[in-house]
């Protein structure tokens, strides 16, 4: 049964009340606390109706109601509005990311900064080798027989790699390969590399070549695995267990696992939050949890992912205005460095 607008504003003044209260609401307080427009009597019927219909559910311990997930998807599916940035808070981004030094200083800011604001345990996928492009390759002499071979990225990845060349080389011959390397190579996304770096070797027929093509192909496609950052998991024991449902070592365990946690990015895309709630987790053991998570890159490119972990029992609107607008800081970050 589709719910008319008086019963939804019953529902969202019901998930306000108990995510700044914490304690089960009851129709009184609503119709006290709430421009609601009804008898408190209207209200009863309107809370026996959400609660048949799955909404709200009584706590044995109390005369009020709470939201169930489905309750809190309604809430976030019906959100008009996402709860704008207070300027303390906007400043406090632009503060913490200011004058960060490579990515992972971005990375490791960004996550502490996350929790900080939102309270939950936050989690931050390093940009990903796979959607990343080569911006710059430098090859450092390190003697007459052995280079080092720097790769950055577009998304500020540095991957280093020292290459023994098969006969001695004067710096000018170097100059040649870093310039050929260069040409071939810069802006091509890493997963279309290996085709070109073997065109640079049968083109040059250089031996020298030959010897950082393996070290380039190493660095450029093996190199895959993915790194997550996570800070603010002291946050949970914030949570009472009526919040997490249960016991924390689960969902702390889950945390330590990186496969698991990487899932939590699958389908992000920069500019929107994915909000998973309850059962609605893939992961078993992050069903008494809700997730926020949003895409983040340069300009409209995809690199990454990041958001937070808390209780089903959120405040929404506030926990995806904080992830969005630290996802598009961090872009912004990523295209000026």
């Amino acid at each position: 049964m589709a719910l008319d607008e008086r019963k939804l504003d019953v529902l969202r003044a019901i998930v306000e009340d108990y995510v700044a209260t914490q304690e089960p609401v009851g129709s009184k307080a609503l119709v006290e606390r709430h421009a609601l427009g009804v008898s408190p009597a209207t209200v009863r019927n309107d809370m026996a109706v959400l609660e048949d219909e799955g909404y709200i559910r009584q706590p044995h311990t109390s005369a009020g109601r709470v939201p169930t997930d489905r309750g809190y998807r309604l809430f976030v599916d019906r959100l008009s509005k996402v709860k704008p940035l207070s300027p303390a808070e906007r400043r406090a981004i632009e503060r913490f990311l200011v004058g960060v030094v490579d990515l992972e200083d971005v990375v490791h800011r960004s996550v502490r900064l996350l929790a900080q604001l939102t309270r939950q345990v936050a989690v931050v996928q390093y940009p990903s080798l796979a959607r990343s492009a080569v911006r710059h390759l430098e090859l450092v002499p390190v003697s007459t027989t052995r280079l080092l071979l720097v790769m950055i990225t577009d998304t500020g990845r540095v991957e280093q790699r020292i290459v023994e060349l098969p006969t001695p080389r004067p710096q000018e011959d170097v100059t040649e390969l870093r310039r050929q390397l260069n040409a071939k190579l810069a802006g091509v996304k890493l997963v279309d590399t290996p085709p070109l770096v073997q065109e640079l070797v049968e083109q040059s027929q250089d031996n020298a070549m030959s010897a950082l093509a393996v070290v380039l192909l190493e660095t450029l496609v093996e190199r895959q695995e993915e790194r997550i950052a996570l800070a603010g998991t002291a946050n949970l024991a914030r949570f009472n267990a009526l919040d997490l449902a249960g016991s924390l070592r689960p969902i702390l365990e889950a945390l330590e696992e990186e496969v698991i946690l990487l899932k939590l990015f699958d389908e992000v895309q920069t500019g929107s939050a994915r909000v998973r709630i309850g059962d609605e987790n893939e992961v078993a053991d992050l069903r008494t949890t809700s997730v926020v998570s949003t895409g983040y890159g340069p300009g409209r490119s995809l690199v990454g992912g990041l958001g937070v972990v808390g209780p089903t029992r959120m405040d929404y609107p506030g926990t995806i205005a904080t992830v969005r607008a630290v996802a598009r800081y961090v872009g912004d970050l990523l295209a000026q460095h």
